[in-house]
């Protein structure tokens, strides 16, 4: 019962809307996670690869360390979350990840210090056995400021799935989710036109080589969303700004014949927590994990790789006008995954469906989008505006998918459990990352010095084919194996 109500109120009142400001609050913090995820990728093969001497190679061990380190804490973030509450768990997450972003800008000097060197100068004059020790030594200066922006980073995909979970009743929750999955969208789009210009422009000012003073001012934005967060976040019940009729609209499930488990969690208890382990028992767990471990690597592969696409194939660095268009095109695309979230409830309300089976429904026909990844290396050859346009709508197939996996949760396990499950389809989704980045550094990297062929193509552009035509399945087959394990609707009971 919301003891903050007005005694006046009543659910006849007008609807207060506030749990769309938390939804925008959702929307920012997930902006800000891609944005801080994104300024290596932007940065590295001009501004940093230079100074350090990295090769593909390197630079995807980082990304990989990044990702299964992302993916180990998704375990432990979900139940962490649902141990601590959103409140105090979604601000832990971003003053960790926030903190990691910014400790990127000490890596060159953490190198120069440990290796005995003066200045940037020296570090990109150094060739021979120097170069390769350089390399080396700043690759694990990054990889431990990665390890800590991958363990707050883990934490807010499980917080903000929680926080939608509370605040939206089930109908809306994948609309909802796909408004705030959409802040990965727009953080990635942000970044292309945002860091490039801000690394050259501090390189300019002889703020070190630039990109270090990138990764602080994006890396700050985090802290001002904790203010946000602390003003406007408590629970629907608790929350002044939600009215008696907006919260028996948050409620509505209640009222609905459901398990009476779900009652008791209303009323804010952790009654029915699942023991993490008893989590695997449930095909409904393997099903998420599975769903995630063959996705979530194919939006990692374009948001870390993308950019070195496009100069690797095509030689348009990262800070160039007509580079800084197509990352911001693909991007804009990606939009389009905010009509994906709504797909599930028209088919609820045109058929009847129960929420699992609309939303199979739907994440089948996303799953059919990222098979044009095939085609993008040939359509290649004729404009790079072809593989543009075919990975910006594969990334908003992967949005839509992304929005729904998360919605499957909310719609069959108890709220006290949700970030676990997150959590542990994060993890798994980390693996894939893990997997996919490192074996695509290395594979470019022997692509390259041993003109490796493909399908017509050699070098890289046939390295980057192969990794294309993985993305282009992994949806499939990925849906296939959730059919196999869940084929119909089953909301678990903890008894």
């Amino acid at each position: 019962m919301n003891n903050n109500l007005n005694p006046t109120q009543s659910k006849n009142a007008p609807m207060t809307s506030f749990r769309w400001v938390i939804c925008g609050l959702l929307f920012l913090a997930t902006t800000v996670n891609y944005m801080d995820r994104q300024v290596l990728s932007l940065t590295w093969k001009d501004f940093i690869a230079p100074e350090f001497h990295w090769t593909d190679s390197n630079y995807g061990l980082i990304t990989a360390v990044f990702s299964i380190v992302y993916a180990i804490a998704n375990l432990f973030a979900g139940r962490f979350i649902d141990w601590m509450g959103t409140k105090k768990g979604y601000l832990w997450a971003i003053f960790v990840w926030s903190l990691g972003a910014c400790l990127h800008a000490l890596c060159g000097w953490a190198t120069e210090h440990t290796l005995g060197l003066h200045n940037a100068a020296e570090l990109v004059g150094a060739t021979g056995a120097v170069a390769s020790t350089i390399a080396i030594t700043s690759v694990y200066y990054f990889i431990a400021a990665r390890i800590i922006l991958g363990l707050g980073e883990a934490g807010n995909f499980p917080a903000a799935i929680k926080v939608t979970a509370e605040y939206f009743p089930k109908k809306d929750r994948a609309f909802s989710t796909a408004i705030f999955n959409a802040g990965s969208t727009v953080g990635a789009l942000a970044a292309p036109i945002s860091i490039p210009p801000l690394a050259r422009y501090f390189q300019q000012l002889g703020i070190g080589n630039g990109w270090e003073m990138a990764f602080v001012v994006i890396g700050g934005l985090g802290f001002i969303w904790m203010g946000l967060w602390m003003v406007y976040y408590k629970k629907p019940a608790q929350n002044p700004r939600v009215n008696a009729a907006e919260l028996a609209y948050i409620e509505q499930d209640n009222h609905e014949d459901e398990p009476a488990k779900e009652k008791a969690e209303q009323e804010d208890t952790n009654k029915d927590v699942i023991p993490f382990l008893k989590c695997f028992k449930y095909p409904q767990t393997w099903a998420v994990f599975f769903g995630k471990f063959m996705t979530d690597g194919v939006w990692w592969f374009f948001l870390f790789w993308i950019p070195a696409y496009i100069s690797d194939v095509y030689g348009f660095s990262s800070d160039t006008g007509t580079a800084q268009m197509l990352i911001f095109v693909l991007y804009a695309l990606t939009m389009l995954s905010v009509y994906g979230g709504k797909l599930p409830t028209i088919i609820i309300n045109k058929t009847g469906m129960d929420p699992y089976a609309a939303r199979m429904r739907a994440m089948f026909i996303f799953a059919l989008f990222p098979l044009l990844a095939l085609f993008a290396q040939p359509l290649g050859e004729y404009s790079y505006w072809w593989p543009i346009i075919i990975i910006g709508i594969a990334g908003a197939a992967h949005q839509s998918w992304s929005a729904n996996i998360y919605s499957v949760v909310g719609d069959m396990f108890p709220k006290s459990t949700i970030a676990t499950i997150v959590g542990i389809g994060g993890m798994a989704g980390g693996v894939g990352s893990f997997l996919i980045n490192l074996g695509s550094g290395r594979l470019f990297d022997y692509a390259a010095e041993t003109h490796m062929r493909f399908m017509g193509f050699e070098g890289k552009p046939a390295g980057y084919f192969i990794i294309f035509c993985i993305c282009g399945v992994a949806y499939l087959v990925g849906w296939c194996i959730m059919k196999l394990l869940v084929p119909r609707y089953k909301v678990i009971e903890v008894k």
